[in-house]
């Protein structure tokens, strides 16, 4: 019988992330149209699918997926096990994926920040903002923008 080993190697080697990247799952409020340019943006910027729910019980959801309530708001997205609240940046977002950092469960942005990832405005100047960190390690500032 041939032996495939050095194939059975190489797929042991290689992350499974390598050869299938996940969707990013979006919870939102039933018709937020915020949510929409923002998902748009991550499905551009990130080259995964986009899958949204429209979800009436998403606080329940939050809960469940260790959002704090003080950064609670109108989407929850999933990708990887991590949990993005808000309109966060994809460049923090891909950070975050790469990275791993311990005791980050996801990351927030407070508010809608004018000029924060789906928040642009022609014309206008951008809102300086926070994104937060949370998780098993507490709160702590991730990126200034």
């Amino acid at each position: 019988m041939k032996t495939h080993l050095p194939a059975v190697l190489l797929l042991l080697a290689v992350p499974a992330v390598a050869f299938a990247a996940s969707d990013v799952v979006v919870h939102r409020d039933p018709g937020c149209g915020c949510c929409e340019k923002w998902a748009q943006a991550v499905q551009a910027r990130l080259a995964r699918k986009v899958v949204i729910t429209d979800d009436p019980s998403r606080a329940g959801f939050q809960r469940r997926a260790g959002v704090p309530p003080s950064l609670s708001s109108c989407h929850t997205a999933v990708v990887d096990g991590y949990v993005f609240e808000r309109h966060v940046p994809v460049a923090d977002m891909k950070r975050l994926l790469a990275t791993h950092p311990a005791g980050i469960k996801g990351l927030a942005v407070a508010g809608m920040p004018l000029g924060s990832e789906g928040m642009e405005v022609p014309g206008a100047t951008p809102h300086p903002y926070e994104v937060i960190a949370f998780g098993s390690a507490g709160q702590r500032v991730f990126a200034r923008h």
